[in-house]
């Protein structure tokens, strides 16, 4: 871990002290420490196949891991699927936001969980306001309409939808971004971290993947660095800089060589 890693005296969110997970014989993680406090956008960067997606689908419950311990809020947690996470005020939004292109802004933030006025009809009025409530709160002002189909959003501002509604349901605590800003334009792209940072500020703890490190140092607080599936090195972000973020992706150094156990033995 690099000499810039931090500690604090206040309780994480969420922590994940040595968590590892196996595919076979392929070592995704090995004995991953990783916190998140609230109120902080922690990034979460690392070239490609250096664990970033196994340790989400992991805190997730999607990939159970092999080994380790998650903590929630200081209390001992087993999370079996995301379901489990959800209840807890874990959300997730993936980088193909998993919206419906034919519905409308309401429609796709009540998808499964509509509002029933009368036991039988859909109360879309309700709904509206409700959608409107939500994203007004989160400052987002680029929506003419939220009955606006989402198929004629831009980019920036189907992430704005993705994220209001996964904030929407009253438990969220913890929101994780996976490559947000991937694929967006300048303005979009202003838009989506203007948003990220809007989540940290209103007490959220935010979880930020990203390859693009101009992004991360515009919104993190903190950056954790995975490499070959450990963590090499936990920054403070006004502590730090590119270059240093960017020894630690590609050369930071392993506590554990994957395949040395092998080689010793022949």
């Amino acid at each position: 871990m690099s000499d810039e890693s931090t500690s604090s005296g206040a309780t994480p969110l969420l922590h994940c002290e040595g968590v590892s997970k196996s595919f076979g014989a392929v070592q995704a993680l090995y004995k991953v420490d990783f916190d998140v406090r609230a109120g902080e956008v922690m990034a979460l960067v690392g070239d490609n196949g250096a664990g970033k997606s196994t340790l989400i689908k992991g805190i997730v419950g999607i990939y159970p891991f092999d080994e380790g311990s998650i903590s929630f809020d200081g209390k001992p947690v087993r999370i079996h699927g995301p379901r489990d996470a959800a209840a807890l005020g874990i959300e997730v939004v993936y980088q193909d936001l998993a919206l419906a292109d034919n519905l409308d802004v309401v429609g796709n933030m009540f998808l499964g969980r509509e509002t029933i006025r009368n036991g039988v009809m859909l109360d879309e009025l309700a709904m509206e306001h409700k959608a409107q409530e939500v994203l007004e709160s989160l400052s987002v002002t680029t929506l003419q309409s939220v009955r606006q189909t989402v198929a004629g959003l831009s980019g920036g501002q189907r992430q704005a939808v993705a994220v209001a509604k996964a904030v929407m349901w009253g438990k969220s605590r913890l929101i994780i971004l996976d490559e947000p800003t991937a694929a967006l334009g300048v303005a979009q792209t202003r838009q989506v971290l203007d948003l990220v940072r809007r989540l940290g500020a209103q007490g959220f703890g935010v979880v930020i993947i990203s390859h693009n490190l101009h992004d991360i140092f515009e919104v993190s607080d903190r950056i954790t660095v995975l490499r070959l599936g450990q963590q090499v090195a936990v920054f403070e972000r006004e502590k730090t800089n590119q270059q240093e973020v960017v020894e630690a992706i590609t050369a930071g150094e392993l506590a554990h060589v994957p395949g040395m156990e092998d080689a010793a033995r022949t």
